[in-house]
């Protein structure tokens, strides 16, 4: 589907606002999820670095499908209902139109970023360990390295939060920092 034709169903159904919405909040789950388990591993001094790229791997795929089916359940249902209400006041049958068309894609668009969200930034987080698994060398140990990685992540996704709302960015991105440094101060306390 054009890019063109993807932003037409997604202007007619007001489904901008829901898609940055989905991906920011899933993002954010994922990214947090990815630190949460480092910090574990780190805390518990674990030198296996494939079993670590395995579990984290493991949560990311499950966010994905989280993600993907519970978007698309949901978005599904509110775009069949807006469909049948635009319908009845209309008393015509819809669905060869762009709202019959757009009632069929957005829930697909809105589960794609929904799933792809946590996947893309849990893999970013990730990247470290990989490296360090193929023997690439890293500035920092590969734990310490993914879990800075996690927290810049989380930073910037505070920095778009504060474009879209119109924050100042480093007041946001800090907001958004904060709540993860308090997520690894927790793990390390209970650790």
């Amino acid at each position: 589907m054009a890019l063109e034709r993807i932003g037409f169903l997604l202007h007619i159904t007001r489904s901008h606002g829901i898609v940055r919405r989905y991906f920011v909040v899933n993002g954010f789950d994922g990214a947090l999820t990815m630190l949460g388990i480092v910090t574990g591993f780190y805390v518990g001094d674990t030198q296996d670095l494939r079993l670590v790229i395995g579990t984290c791997v493991g949560a990311a795929i499950a966010l994905t499908m989280s993600g993907l089916s519970s978007a698309y359940i949901s978005e599904r249902a509110e775009r069949r209902k807006a469909l049948a209400e635009l319908e009845e006041s209309m008393m015509a049958d819809l669905g060869d139109s762009a709202h019959g068309s757009a009632a069929r894609w957005v829930p697909l668009l809105v589960a794609a970023v929904n799933g792809m969200a946590p996947l893309l930034l849990s893999l970013l987080i990730i990247l470290p360990l990989a490296l360090a698994q193929w023997g690439l060398p890293l500035p920092l140990p590969p734990l310490v390295m993914a879990m800075v990685t996690a927290l810049a992540v989380i930073f910037l996704l505070g920095v778009f939060l504060g474009q879209i709302g119109q924050i100042f960015w480093l007041l946001s991105g800090v907001q958004a920092l904060i709540v993860a440094l308090c997520t690894m101060a927790i793990i390390l306390l209970v650790g």
